[in-house]
């Protein structure tokens, strides 16, 4: 038997060529006969009849199953091969159901693509790309003319997105430009650096060289930055004297030279002490002063006098002739000479003492007395002996001369020079008044000189007397 199928798939079964219902009417007729033929051999069993019907009885039933299994064995037969031809049916159904699951799995992978495919995040959202008028009006012809793509939208993104690359890579070019010329300059400034860093020495070996010729024509410009600097940490008193004898001999020319001596680093503790004191930022800044010790072997706090009481030991000990640590040294020179070295006269040394606030001026390297000392009496009477100020006397007093140990002394034009003004003891009308003409003459004569002395020429004044009195000194 052959398998057909119709014109819209579906499967049809040959004809059979065995009757099914008539095997099984067979059957049926065939067990209803045999139970007939049954029920008779028991009914003569019963009744005792004779055995000869009964062997036809057997017969009849014999020939019954024949029957039977003939029938059963054509609906086996039947039933085999229904069985395989269902199996062949079968067969074409599952290739059948096969290639529908094929086209069914096939479809929605291609379903799955389209989506993700629509899906995709692309980096169009990503980039800022310029507007359409600026790529428009910007854009090479090259690119703006270019077409890529079927689609207007597609096309022109396309195109936009050349452009864009097309800047980024100008934008590259200029990059490299600038890092090439970031790394010459980082090399010039290695090099100035390196230059900046060896000028130092070199300046310092200049300032050397060049000291010869400074000293040569008489022009000191490292010098006098340096003593500017220590002018700095001079005491007011000491500042006004150095200020007005380099003011007076860059205006008038005079033909002396100043130096400032002493202990710097002293000098800088004493100016913070001071500091400290006057912001309120020391708590011991009452005993500041009296506890300092400059290291200045010419700093006058011990006096080489002998013992004439202890009062005067008091003095001593509770540092009342305490020095600044810095001085000046004015050198006078002749003003015939030229040369500073050759023609120089005097050297003068002036100190502050602090507690007595009055500046003391002495000879260098003087050994002489205050009575024979050149500056004794420069002007009428002034001879350094007493304390100009009467704050002083107070402090020492009253009965108490100047220290006659020292040598240096506080001459009354020292504090003029100083700025230091001061009112005599006596009123001037009443010495004149009181005394005799001679005296009267005198205390004239020290009137004018003193208001000579105090006008805005205090240093020519002063000079011209120091350089009077050595001339005379040397005539005589």
């Amino acid at each position: 038997m052959e398998v057909t199928m119709a014109e819209h798939g579906e499967i049809l079964l040959p004809e059979r060529k065995i009757d099914t219902a008539a095997l099984y009417d067979t059957l049926r007729e065939s067990k209803d006969s045999v139970e007939e033929i049954v029920a008779k051999m028991l009914a003569i069993k019963k009744e005792a009849q004779p055995k000869s019907q009964l062997r036809e009885f057997v017969t009849q039933i014999l020939l019954n199953f024949v029957t039977l299994r003939q029938a059963n064995r054509s609906i086996l037969l039947e039933e085999d091969s229904v069985k395989a031809e269902t199996e062949r049916a079968k067969a074409s159904v599952e290739f059948t159901t096969l290639e529908l699951q094929s086209l069914l799995y096939e479809k929605n992978h291609q379903i799955k693509a389209i989506k993700a495919c629509k899906d995709l995040n692309t980096k169009y959202p990503d980039i800022e790309l310029v507007p359409q008028e600026e790529f428009f009006s910007d854009a090479p012809e090259e690119i703006k003319n270019s077409v890529i793509s079927k689609d207007s939208a597609h096309n022109l993104m396309l195109k936009r997105l050349n452009f864009e690359l097309f800047q980024r890579k100008e934008l590259c070019k200029h990059r490299d430009k600038l890092e090439q010329r970031k790394k010459a300059l980082q090399e010039t400034a290695v090099h100035r650096k390196k230059f900046l860093s060896s000028l130092p020495s070199h300046l310092k070996s200049l300032k050397k060289a060049s000291l010869p010729v400074q000293q040569q024509l008489g022009v000191l410009h490292m010098k006098k930055l340096k003593q500017q600097q220590l002018a700095e940490l001079l005491p007011p008193p000491l500042y006004v004297i150095y200020s007005q004898l380099l003011a007076s001999k860059e205006a008038f020319g005079e033909n002396i030279d100043l130096e400032l001596i002493g202990s710097v680093k002293d000098a800088q503790d004493l100016a913070r002490q001071l500091a400290n004191k006057a912001t309120g930022m020391s708590t011991n800044s009452e005993n500041s002063d009296s506890e300092y010790v400059p290291d200045d072997e010419d700093g006058g706090l011990r006096s080489k006098r002998p013992k004439n009481g202890s009062r005067k030991k008091n003095l001593d000990q509770s540092g009342m002739y305490q020095a600044h640590p810095l001085k000046i040294a004015l050198h006078i020179n002749d003003d015939g000479s030229l040369d500073s070295n050759s023609g120089e006269l005097i050297v003068l040394k002036f100190e502050y003492l602090i507690k007595l606030n009055v500046v003391c001026v002495g000879v260098e390297d003087s050994e002489e007395g205050p009575e024979n000392n050149i500056l004794c009496n420069l002007f009428p009477d002034d001879n350094g002996l007493e304390l100009p100020r009467q704050s002083a006397k107070l402090i020492i007093g009253d009965c108490y001369s100047f220290h006659e140990g020292r040598t240096s002394w506080p001459y009354k034009w020292a504090q003029h020079l100083a700025g230091i003004d001061f009112l005599p003891e006596v009123s001037p009308l009443f010495t004149v008044s009181e005394t005799s003409n001679d005296e009267t003459a005198r205390n004239a004569s020290v009137l004018s000189s003193l208001s000579l002395y105090r006008q805005q020429n205090r240093v020519q004044t002063i000079v011209q007397r120091i350089r009077a009195c050595i001339k005379c000194s040397a005539c005589s």
